[in-house]
């Protein structure tokens, strides 16, 4: 079996690893550290939760340990997709170069450009950054990026998802062409394979693992879910994800349950809170100090639950999650593999759960066609009977069907336009005519007289008509109520 001391690292490097208590390397790493020590370009394809950051942090230090930076000149650079990728490998460096003496800049957004270039300034061996926040200082003339020797691509597919694909290139095009590249990806889609055609000098691939493949550790489930109504879908939804979670009971220790949307992040987090259970959102709206912080309560274990939108859905490295729910189906194939990858990690049991609506049907064979398996199919853990609360007023189904019956009863009972007040008054005598109106009122009566005597002829026409039970439309039979309707008229 390869030990570390096997790879040709320095032994600083191997005091370091001895003393973060790790002794054997993953099939990634023994494959991509030897020929990263020789000055080989490197296209490393392995599932997420395999140890890729380590692969290029190990032999990245062991090269960089002689030599010095120069002012607004990095020796190397590490492009990351997010944030919090690009700070957990930051810890990895402080972790593994604690012997070395390396200094290291972490270029992310929500932090002031001031502290950034200040490192700059100083010159630093190490560049850490997001693709966008490296640009703007090399707009601003605060980076100068023809010394890098060494250049680090993480999490490749999660770039082209997020659209920095472009930017890559730019970067690409400003590095020396006689740089080293590490290029580590999950997945090789046609965008990432042209980039490393076009990039990549002869690389060493390393592929320790089919592409899009899950772990065989983590144990997979889909509930099959449709809503009783479409307006009452996404409580009924959430019930149906606390269900999922009181049914684990306490093997249930933490859990990253992902969103699709902001929006949904939010609101999940905010339900799960109102009934009792320990949860904080992380997205890409909150501002920095906050997404840090709520990561390093879960990571304590002072949070048991992290809603997260696919921000979080990539190279986090928090070993003890225990469960991973997908309170939606992902729209992209891949992101499935990367989500469940929060769990199971290091060799350790995991659970992922999905809950999947009909419109998401399509999404889900999506998925079982990446990973070449069908998902088990789980029970609802919710009773369809059951009534669901509305979380905006802890109104149930039945409860508003019952006040809706009772209000528009209500209204049936009093005539239209006439209420009790109304039906209660007495009526008002008519005035009494003045000598002026007499003469007019006279004729209006007479004519009044007249119209009357021709109402009655027309009605006693309909009344020998209605004898001999000929209805214009109705044929042989005239529905009882209209025959009501017209006896009741008759009688007024």
């Amino acid at each position: 079996m390869t030990k570390f001391t096997d790879l040709n690292l320095s032994p600083k490097v191997l005091k370091a690893i001895e003393e973060a208590g790790y002794e054997t390397p993953t099939p990634i790493q023994a494959g991509a550290i030897p020929p990263a020590l020789e000055g080989q370009d490197v296209l490393g394809i392995a599932q997420t939760g395999t140890g890729k950051t380590a692969s290029f942090t190990l032999p990245m230090i062991t090269l960089l340990a002689r030599g010095r930076a120069r002012a607004r000149m990095p020796r190397s650079l590490v492009l990351c997709p997010t944030r919090e990728l690009a700070a957990q490998v930051a810890e990895n460096f402080d972790t593994y170069a604690k012997h070395v003496k390396l200094t290291k800049a972490l270029l992310i957004g929500g932090v002031s450009f001031n502290e950034q270039d200040k490192l700059i300034d100083k010159g630093v061996d190490v560049l850490i950054a997001t693709p966008g926040r490296l640009l703007d200082h090399f707009e601003r003339g605060k980076l100068i990026l023809s010394d890098v020797k060494i250049m680090v691509v993480d999490e490749a597919d999660r770039m082209l998802d997020m659209g920095f694909i472009p930017d890559i290139e730019r970067i690409f095009g400003l590095t020396p062409f006689t740089r080293q590249t590490l290029f580590f990806s999950a997945t090789m889609a046609p965008e990432i394979e042209r980039i490393t055609n076009t990039f990549l000098s002869a690389p060493a691939r390393i592929e320790v693992a089919r592409q899009a493949t899950t772990s065989e550790n983590i144990t997979q489930g889909v509930v099959m879910f449709k809503g009783s109504r479409k307006d009452r879908e996404a409580t009924e939804k959430r019930a149906v994800l606390r269900g999922l979670i009181d049914a684990e009971g306490d093997k249930c220790k933490n859990a990253i349950i992902f969103c699709n949307r902001k929006t949904d992040v939010d609101i999940v987090a905010k339900s799960l809170k109102k009934y009792g259970y320990d949860a904080a959102p992380i997205h890409g709206d909150l501002d920095q100090s906050h997404r840090t912080r709520t990561l390093d309560q879960f990571r304590s274990g002072d949070l048991r639950f992290l809603v997260a939108s696919d921000v979080a859905a990539r190279g986090l490295d928090v070993p003890s999650v225990s469960h991973v729910f997908n309170f939606d189906v992902p729209s992209h194939a891949e992101d499935y593999v990367h989500r469940i990858g929060r769990t199971g990690r290091a060799g350790r049991e995991g659970s992922a759960m999905m809950i999947c609506v009909p419109r998401d049907e399509k999404n889900l064979a999506d998925i079982e066609r990446l990973v070449q398996k069908e998902i088990p199919r789980i029970d609802n853990p919710v009773a369809s009977a059951a009534p669901v609360e509305d979380e905006a007023d802890g109104e149930t189904r039945e409860t508003r069907k019952s006040s809706g019956r009772s209000r528009s009863s209500s209204r049936k009972s009093a005539p239209r336009g006439e209420t009790e007040a109304t039906a209660a008054a007495p009526e008002a005598p008519a005035p009494e005519k003045s000598s002026g109106n007499r003469e007019r009122g006279e004729r209006g009566d007479r004519e009044r007289g007249e119209r009357g005597e021709r109402n009655r002829g027309r009605g006693e026409r309909g009344d020998r008509d209605r004898d001999n039970n000929k209805v214009v439309g109705m044929g042989d039979h005239m529905p009882s109520f209209i025959a009501l309707s017209f006896e009741e008229r008759r009688a007024s």
